[in-house]
């Protein structure tokens, strides 16, 4: 019978909690919101061979794959920088996994130009 140091004792729950949580789908209310696409600020077009799209905190964006469309408002918690689009949107609209990187707004820190 193997005996586990106090420390590995400790550390491997706490491992394995962060693994799962970082592999853990966040509810879509922390993600941002559907929104018009009146609303849209640009659009994207996801086709088969998407696998990412880059976007802004606040930004407002439409996607369309093949003859579906969905808007959606980024406006994602704190510490969420991707997900996967799939699952803020409508089921069967895309066929695939599409992460999408969310950036974080960009804020004015009164530096000004030099």
């Amino acid at each position: 019978m193997k005996i586990m140091s106090p420390i590995t004792a400790i550390a491997a729950p706490l491992l394995a909690a962060i693994f799962t949580s970082a592999n853990a789908v966040p509810r879509a209310d922390l993600l941002g919101d559907p929104a018009p696409d009146s609303a849209a600020e640009r659009t994207i077009a996801l086709g088969a061979n998407t696998r990412h799209v880059n976007v802004t905190e606040g930004d407002t964006v439409r996607f369309v794959a093949g003859d579906k469309a969905f808007t959606w408002k980024f406006q994602v918690a704190k510490g969420i920088s991707s997900f996967d689009l799939n699952s803020v949107a409508p089921q069967g609209l895309l066929q695939n996994e599409v992460r999408a990187y969310v950036a974080p707004k960009p804020r004015f820190n009164g530096a000004g130009p030099r």
